[in-house]
């Protein structure tokens, strides 16, 4: 079973809620780079191979196993991962969305109790995402080619809506209203985003509360020597 990656193009962050929660608009969309699933109902445990296998926890944490305990079921999974971890491309809440697809869950507001990306990646395609996260509008699908860039670095989403309340709940003039926040609090972005803009003469953006920068465009051999810096790049998909 197939996880996609999703891409957050763009995000407006437009309140908080008494509980905390913050309030968002933005349009996601599933990426031909995917994670995948083999699921056995006659036996338990998790087993991880693939490029980024070590970044995966093993235990409880791990929300294919959260999954499962939230839907009551029990399996052996085998997950071959593909999606770099840490760099806001929903990979964790893919494959959690795939054992939901798998129980035959459909329900977006318990897929929001596992994170406030599961509910997309339940969805799939293209949509417009409000709410937490658990309102999900699906949006025609437009094919575009895109390249990502993956720096060796690691972004805490709780601290970048945080540092965006300290920020005053700025409104970015880019597609991305946390950017600055993710800028602020982890500074070393600013040097990816501004070799991605010199090597391509393009702006890049930033995916969600980061660490991924994107650009339009298959751009992976513009790009090839960030990743003697360390980087991922990968060119990806949409609308397939």
């Amino acid at each position: 079973m197939a996880a996609p990656a999703k891409l957050t193009l763009s995000l407006r962050v437009n309140g908080v809620r008494d509980d905390g929660f913050h309030l968002i608009d933005a349009e996601m969309i599933t990426l031909d780079l995917a994670d995948e699933l083999r699921i056995d109902d006659t036996g338990t445990g998790l087993t991880v191979d693939g490029p980024y296998a070590r970044a995966v926890p093993k235990g409880a944490s791990n929300l294919v196993m959260r999954a499962l305990r939230h839907v009551g079921r029990q399996a052996a999974v085998h997950l071959t991962k593909r999606i770099p971890s840490g760099g806001g491309l929903g990979g964790g809440s893919s494959d959690a969305a795939a054992i939901l697809r798998w129980a035959g869950i459909t329900d977006l507001d318990l897929a929001a109790m596992l994170g406030a990306d599961v509910p997309f990646c339940l969805v799939g395609g293209r949509a417009r995402v409000t709410g937490i996260g658990e309102v999900v509008r699906p949006l025609e699908l437009v094919t575009r080619d895109l390249t990502l860039v993956v720096p060796p670095l690691r972004v805490s989403t709780p601290a970048v809506y945080r540092a965006w309340d300290e920020l005053g709940g700025p409104r970015f003039a880019g597609p991305n209203d946390l950017e600055p926040a993710a800028v602020v609090v982890e500074p070393r972005l600013r040097y990816w985003r501004d070799r991605i803009a010199e090597m391509t003469g393009a702006q890049p953006a930033l995916a969600g509360s980061g660490a991924t920068w994107w650009v339009e465009g298959t751009r992976d051999d513009a790009l090839a020597e960030l990743v003697d810096e360390g980087a991922t790049v990968i060119p990806a998909s949409t609308g397939t």
